[in-house]
């Protein structure tokens, strides 16, 4: 399914480059697409990069964590739940830590240690599938849970709106976490009706109460502080987590008594392998979305629902805030412009702002993350993966804009 989708977007936006040539009289778009198309290569090259420096760290830290046990720990205790939900994955295997750091990462915002933990979990995953060109159930499970982005402390977002001028900048922070739970559940039940899995049970029930309970206890605690102090406490939060997940590896990794230096190398250059291994795929997704947001095609479906949205009655007033949710699954970078754009144009404290954002913070970018990933391990059979994901977009998005249209006081 991957590869006709990423073969369409070629096709319909040259078909939309064509109409805009001939029939409007655009005569630029053809040097405007194919200057977007070398800048996104140019950009894919320059993603992976930068990248690197993260990867070399944070899996230089895990193997650290790896080697003293305490990956091991993590999984012990949540190992019951993905035993349920990732039956194939044997009950040895250090990937369920890597999950779990990955998810908890993903959870708190800290985007720059969840994507190599997120990496090395589906490395992990990848020496138990039997098929090694194809995406195994597990490895399904966790694009679609990691796709789906759980998030409770959207720093970024929170800081957008703040340097934007938004007067209560943390207005977003209760609906983007209430869309992204719907994300998540999703993505999560559309896994487990594909794959059939006996989710309905006490052991399945009691992890998600606890894992609510902790969500809602954050939640709540930051719900009752002012704007200001939500703002500058989930950034401190992020970077002081940050700093002491490193320091609890090394801390545990020395009462193991490893070598934390050497350990942290041979992890580091698995790192740099993973950077080198991913350049073609981030090339090949990046270039097609170029050529898709260019060549005027996402303007033109933003047109024909609004066109439809109006004939049925539906209020439109979240429209302006399309562009956002239509480039959310492609480009986390496009997402973000659109996102400023719609700030820009309407104001921070808008309809449009607040529904952008709060989109922006409800799914992750699905096609990147599935071409990073899968990437990473050579997987070219996605399988379930991006239906799944892509349905997870959807109820996210769509919970987005009712959320904003419940909690925005204009």
């Amino acid at each position: 399914m991957l590869n006709i989708i990423w073969s369409a977007f070629f096709i319909v936006s040259f078909i939309a480059a064509v109409v805009q040539s001939v029939f409007m009289g655009n005569a630029t778009i053809w040097t405007e697409i194919t200057d977007q198309l070398f800048s996104a290569a140019t950009n894919a090259f320059q993603l992976a990069l930068n990248l690197t420096g993260m990867l070399c760290l944070w899996l230089g830290m895990l193997k650290i964590a790896e080697k003293s046990g305490l990956t091991e720990v993590i999984a012990k205790a949540l190992r019951p739940f993905f035993k349920l939900i990732m039956p194939q994955v044997p009950e040895n295997s250090p990937a369920i830590g890597s999950i779990v750091m990955n998810i908890a990462a993903n959870v708190l915002g800290l985007d720059n240690a969840a994507t190599p933990m997120g990496l090395k979990a589906m490395e992990q995953l990848q020496a138990s599938n039997p098929k090694k060109d194809e995406a195994s159930d597990a490895q399904i499970m966790f694009i679609v849970l990691n796709s789906s982005a759980l998030t409770v402390l959207p720093i970024s977002i929170l800081m957008y709106r703040h340097l934007q001028g938004a007067t209560n900048a943390g207005a977003v922070f209760i609906p983007i976490l209430l869309a992204t739970s719907c994300s998540t559940l999703a993505g999560f039940l559309a896994v487990s009706f594909t794959q059939k899995l006996r989710i309905f049970n006490l052991t399945v029930l009691s992890y998600f109460l606890l894992f609510l309970a902790v969500i809602g206890g954050i939640a709540g605690y930051f719900y009752i502080l002012d704007a200001e102090s939500r703002l500058k406490y989930s950034e401190n939060c992020g970077n002081v987590l940050i700093m002491a997940a490193i320091t609890l590896f090394l801390l545990y990794g020395a009462c193991k008594k490893l070598n934390l230096y050497e350990t942290f190398i041979e992890g580091a250059k698995e790192g740099f392998q993973i950077a080198v291994q991913i350049i073609p795929y981030l090339v090949a997704m990046l270039a097609a979305i170029a050529v898709l947001r260019y060549s005027g095609v996402l303007d033109g479906i933003v047109w024909i629902f609004a066109q439809i949205f109006e004939i049925i009655g539906i209020n439109t007033d979240f429209i302006p805030a399309l562009p956002t949710a239509l480039m959310k699954p492609l480009s986390g970078n496009g997402a973000r412009a659109m996102m400023l754009e719609t700030m820009q144009t309407y104001g921070a404290d808008s309809f449009p702002a607040f529904v952008a954002s709060t989109i922006q913070g409800s799914t992750e970018t699905t096609f990147y993350v599935i071409a990073l990933y899968f990437g990473a391990i050579k997987i070219s059979k996605t399988r379930s993966a991006l239906p799944c994901a892509l349905f997870a977009d959807l109820v996210g998005i769509i919970a987005a804009i009712c959320f904003s249209y419940l909690f925005y006081e204009g």
